[in-house]
């Protein structure tokens, strides 16, 4: 997908399909390349990818037709900026508790090459540009998305007011961060996270943004949760899926060896 078609799709509610990548092996856009996928998560929130490797995979992504959306560290609109001006199609923002941080991110990213004082009164009081300059940036930004992470139980508070920054495409859970915020930290299966989670997808598709939730370990509850009306799907990490058919092959291996070693216990991955 372009990102015009992805964020026309995440406002009508239509699934669309990505992973998240952490490798930038020239091999692994093959395999990627034959799964199908609309778009891919490219992570710089927990992962390190520096700026040259980040934008090779982006530029490299958008020539496969699979739409690269960047997490960038924090909810910084230089760094947003940076970001699309590498070949993102758009960013995911982490953290994101305001409307004000969801209007200063949309600045960089739907309005871009503007910025300083002009953009900054643009933001506060919605009045256009000079005719010519309105269809320029609207030009220019057409491909670009803006998602932000609502993890937090600020963000829930205020996510009828973040909702209704017409910039923004689409809100995609953070687990781990969330569950913490509300206390009860990686016990997902506790109706209060439940509950919450169906939350934020109900009152994101009331305002026709897409939702979804980056959720991997368990494919039956990231389905139950999709049934809810989530249509931003995004499934698994190549790393997570490295590491569970090591594990499963090993076992058997082992198993089949008679060689009866135990394994360490395998640490949670939280991204």
């Amino acid at each position: 997908m372009t990102g015009r078609q992805l964020a026309k799709a995440l406002r009508s509610g239509k699934h669309v399909y990505g992973t998240l990548v952490v490798s930038h092996s020239p091999r692994w856009l093959d395999v990627i390349g034959k799964l199908g996928l609309d778009f891919v998560f490219i992570d710089t929130e927990h992962i390190a990818i520096d700026r040259i490797e980040l934008s090779w995979m982006c530029n490299a992504y958008r020539a496969l037709g699979i739409a690269p959306i960047v997490r960038i560290p924090s909810p910084d609109p230089y760094y947003a900026s940076m970001v699309m001006d590498g070949g993102a199609n758009g960013i995911i923002a982490p953290y994101v508790e305001t409307v004000e941080q969801v209007k200063t991110l949309s600045g960089a990213v739907k309005l871009r090459p503007i910025k300083g004082m002009r953009l900054q009164k643009r933001l506060e009081d919605g009045q256009k540009f000079e005719k010519g300059l309105e269809t320029y940036l609207e030009e220019r930004n057409r491909e670009n998305i803006l998602i932000v992470n609502i993890e937090s139980i600020p963000a829930i508070e205020n996510l009828d007011d973040i909702l209704q920054v017409k910039e923004l495409d689409g809100v995609l859970i953070g687990p781990h961060d969330l569950s913490c915020s509300l206390g009860i930290p990686e016990q997902y299966h506790l109706k209060k996270f439940d509950k919450a989670v169906r939350g934020i997808f109900e009152k994101a598709r009331q305002h026709n943004k897409g939702a979804g939730i980056h959720y991997w370990q368990s494919i039956k509850q990231e389905i139950a949760w999709y049934k809810t009306g989530a249509n931003l799907i995004v499934h698994g990490i190549d790393l997570i899926s490295f590491v569970d058919s090591m594990e499963k092959d090993l076992t058997y291996i082992r198993k089949a060896l008679g060689d009866d070693r135990q394994k360490k216990k395998r640490q949670n991955i939280n991204i």
